[in-house]
């Protein structure tokens, strides 16, 4: 899959205001996705902003499931990522954010394989998990988003 291949994922938004579908893609190690008709893109899920704009993606929560690939004797099996990132309030009116928490957990061959990090950072979290996989079984590349 080539560096300009973009992913989409299905996935749900929530705030103090309600819920909403919404579609987060990835391309080019850019994410991207529009809630309220504000369209927010960034390098990490941790990181969205508004396009165009100093607006931080914040008190919130991004609920989204994706495909991931894992190897294990000698096959390919499809399990199924669940993603939920909670943000928190921008410290001071302006970012950081005062939290960022992501928890992963991969359904795969009948089990549920759990992670939570703080920060949001999603390399870390898919780390967590991959240590707690049966001998022999490793995750599939994550292309083109490396967020």
């Amino acid at each position: 899959m080539s560096s300009e291949s973009t992913e989409a994922w299905a996935g749900w938004y929530r705030d103090r205001q309600g819920a909403e579908s919404v579609t987060i893609s990835a391309s080019g190690g850019q994410l991207r996705t529009s809630i309220r008709g504000v369209v927010y893109e960034g390098a990490t899920f941790a990181a969205l902003r508004a396009a165009g704009a100093s607006q931080v993606l914040a008190s919130c929560v991004l609920e989204w499931d994706m495909p991931l690939p894992v190897h294990a004797d000698g096959t390919v099996q499809q399990a199924t990522l669940s993603c939920l990132l909670t943000l928190g309030e921008p410290t001071g009116g302006v970012p950081p954010l005062d939290r960022s928490d992501l928890n992963l957990t991969l359904h795969y061959g009948g089990a549920a394989y759990e992670a939570g990090v703080a920060d949001g950072d999603f390399d870390d979290a898919l780390g967590s998990i991959r240590r707690q996989l049966p001998p022999g079984a490793e995750l599939g590349r994550r292309e083109p988003a490396q967020a």
